[in-house]
């Protein structure tokens, strides 16, 4: 499967890939990736088919959601980390 960059996601002035994390009360967890430019459908759904083996409880789990034209939100766990290597494993 070849991979053609539909979207792009720029590094922050400091470097780092613009993924943050959010735990509050209870929810499980939100992994938020802002000033994503281009197809973010895409970026959902190459999300949803590859961030977890398909049969793993974490893919059952995994909710992705298009905020304000520019940012993804990652509901259902606590996956900075496994977000910001798949991006890595990605070229970004």
């Amino acid at each position: 499967m070849s991979f053609i960059a539909r979207y792009r996601i720029p590094r922050n002035s400091r470097g780092s890939l613009p993924v943050y994390s959010d735990v509050r009360h209870g929810n499980g967890g939100i992994v938020s990736i802002r000033n994503v430019q281009g197809q973010l459908n895409s970026l959902a759904n190459d999300l949803k088919q590859s961030l977890f083996s398909h049969n793993s409880p974490e893919a059952s789990r995994l909710k992705v959601q298009i905020i304000a034209q520019r940012h993804l939100v990652i509901k259902g766990g606590r996956w900075k980390n496994d977000v910001i290597n798949w991006l890595t494993r990605k070229g970004f």
